[in-house]
């Protein structure tokens, strides 16, 4: 008689069996799954995007104009791929003004309509830098046409930019201005029985605020209003002068308001004629009527001629080069300044110091330009990433920083060693200033009956979150900060042939635009990325050179991926790219723990410009 396995082998085998045959189900299951993707992709390709003469060029502008894209898994990026108006997308502020400058020369495209629902933010010298590039496509004898159901402050500054701003019968045009206030936790950290340490140097390095404060300090107010009264002004300058008004009539008092209100019988888009702030009102039907009027129809004879920016993109992509020229390579630092290795749409003090360094290693690379926008963040890795600037300089490779919409802080210490520096004149930079912060527990955890006891061989050995910090701890922080700051100041001194009482009286963490530091000797001229470039080639005797970026690059596996489901998304129910509340929820506290991320200085000493968000 044979022997019979054991219950508990008997259990084991079954058990390995149910999970070795899911396993295969699951395998099998991908893999056919992936492969019925691709073959439906391949056989029910689209028809091949074709431009036809006189196209409008839909500008469908959806999300965030950003020097850098966030890093997405390639999954994520497939759901969102294609999708023309993703309001929570990213865009690069590079491809619109390719774009741009692509329509400008192409005999095909007569218009661009600048369709701009689902803008979501880009910032004033973002958005300059796209008006300057639609005054050159109207300068070809071309017309930009604005559409919207309704106009907010940022779509508005864009829009302004059209040779006829149609707004929606019931629409309206929303010009608030511009304010900054903040929350304040002083007294609920104290109820909470949290001790909050700061350390800082600055009259006006504000970001620690609200930890030990319950309101705005006079200081903050002072350097707040003057540098919106600059931001409004460069902003009310533009828009007044697109639309051939006065800058005082687009944001009114309360009182003016009302009355301009009740003049269009409370209709807010009959005030939005009289404001002079739109040319027409028009419903969606009215407006297709008049855009085949002046471009013709489709094929179908259902709509107007045009081509989305997306497909335009898609159509006019550059060719890669195979054959390497000399160059001047690009390389974008932006988002908070972090330690380590960051992805892409944000600085790490490992990852952008390696972009530097391959910029210095490659022959071909005769001159960077560093498109810096970022608040700051980490003080050791802010050093790290100016180290390398200066291992560029001494390789005999001249650096030119290109400033987007801020380079403050930390943003301006990695600036301050390059061989020349460019801002727009509503880039926010400055904030010179230097702080430290950490909080302790043990009032909260006393109040809960928990205390801490014990000894150590030396104060540092005992600090902990939840003990005290004794006050000669706090005034060894304290001296490493005035430190730290000291050489903040010797820095931009040194670096931009000022003495220390004139960093110093400029310094103090106060934020300025790029205007002001142009005046204030902190920059050397106003300008966007080609002023930059050209600088670059010019400083390296090239005349002819080619544009090179430098950036993190996908892994082979990453790529493969990303081609897979990228052909495959058109295919893919809408669902699967749908935003659910709960997920939205996860964005929103992912968003608080970023936000938390960006303090994680070793020796909890940041380079940082919490009010650079405008």
């Amino acid at each position: 008689m044979s022997a019979k396995p054991s219950f508990l082998k008997r259990m084991f085998l079954l058990l390995w069996n149910t999970v070795n045959t899911i396993r295969k189900l699951i395998i099998n299951f991908i893999f056919f799954g992936v492969l019925a993707i691709i073959f439906v992709a391949v056989i029910s390709s689209e028809d091949e995007i074709v431009v036809e003469d006189q196209t409008a060029l839909v500008l469908n502008l959806s999300g965030s104009i950003v020097d850098q894209k966030h890093y997405v898994d390639p999954f994520e990026a497939a759901l969102t791929q294609g999708q023309d108006n993703d309001p929570s997308g990213e865009i690069l502020l590079a491809d619109v003004l390719y774009t741009i400058n692509n329509a400008t020369e192409d005999k095909r495209i007569t218009s661009i309509v600048l369709d701009l629902a689902n803008l979501q933010s880009a910032g004033i010298s973002k958005m300059t830098a796209i008006g300057e590039a639609l005054t050159e496509f109207k300068a070809a004898n071309k017309s930009v046409i604005a559409m919207a159901n309704g106009y907010d402050q940022e779509q508005y500054f864009l829009a302004s930019f059209a040779d006829k701003i149609y707004l929606n019968t019931k629409g309206m045009v929303s010009l608030d201005g511009l304010s900054r206030y903040r929350l304040y936790y002083k007294a609920a950290l104290e109820k909470l029985n949290i001790t909050t340490h700061v350390f800082r140097v600055g009259t006006f390095k504000s970001a620690v605020e609200p930890f030990i404060r319950d309101d705005m300090s006079e200081a903050d107010k002072e350097a707040s209003k003057v540098l919106l009264g600059d931001m409004w002004q460069s902003y009310s300058t533009i828009v007044a002068s697109n639309r051939q008004i006065a800058p005082d009539q687009l944001v009114l008092s309360t009182d003016a308001y009302l009355e301009q209100l009740e003049q269009a019988d409370g209709d807010s888009a009959q005030m939005a004629i009289n404001m002079k702030w739109v040319d027409e009102l028009v419903s969606a039907d009215a407006f297709r009527l008049a855009m085949m009027q002046r471009v013709g129809a489709d094929k179908e004879g259902k709509n107007y001629r045009q081509i989305s920016f997306n497909d335009y993109r898609s159509v006019t992509a550059p060719i890669p080069q195979f054959i390497e020229n000399d160059s001047v390579a690009v390389i974008v630092a932006k988002g908070n300044i972090l330690n380590g290795k960051q992805p892409a749409g944000q600085i790490g003090g490992d990852s952008t110091s390696e972009l530097l360094t391959k910029a210095r290693f490659n022959d071909k690379v005769k001159a960077v330009v560093l498109r810096v926008d970022s608040p700051g963040g980490s003080a050791f890795a802010s050093e790290q990433i100016r180290q390398e600037v200066l291992a560029l300089k001494a390789a005999g490779k001249p650096v030119v920083v290109s400033m987007g919409s801020l380079a403050a802080s930390g943003g301006y210490w990695i600036s301050a060693s390059a061989d020349y520096i460019v801002a727009t004149p509503t880039t926010l930079t400055g904030s010179i200033g230097i702080f430290g912060m950490f909080a302790t527990f043990e009032k909260a955890l006393t109040h809960i009956g928990v205390t801490s006891d014990g000894v150590a061989t030396s104060d540092w050995a005992g600090l902990s979150p939840a003990r005290e910090l004794s006050p000669q701890v706090a005034a060894v922080i304290q001296r490493h900060i005035e430190r730290g700051y000291h050489e903040f100041i010797s820095l931009v001194a040194q670096e931009r042939h000022m003495t220390l009482e004139q960093v110093d009286s400029i310094a103090q963490g106060r934020v300025w635009t790029g205007k002001r530091a142009l005046t204030l000797g902190l920059v050397d001229e106003l300008g966007d990325m080609d002023v930059a470039l050209a600088k670059a080639a010019e400083l390296a005797k090239m005349d002819k050179f080619d544009v090179k970026l430098i950036e993190q690059e996908l892994t082979a596996e990453q790529q493969l991926m990303q081609q897979i489901l990228g052909a495959s998304a058109s295919y893919m129910p809408d669902s699967f790219g749908k935003t659910t509340v709960v997920e939205k929820m996860i964005k929103q506290w992912a968003g608080v723990y970023e936000e938390f991320s960006k303090f994680d200085d070793p020796n909890n000493a940041y380079l940082y410009c919490e009010q650079c968000s405008y």
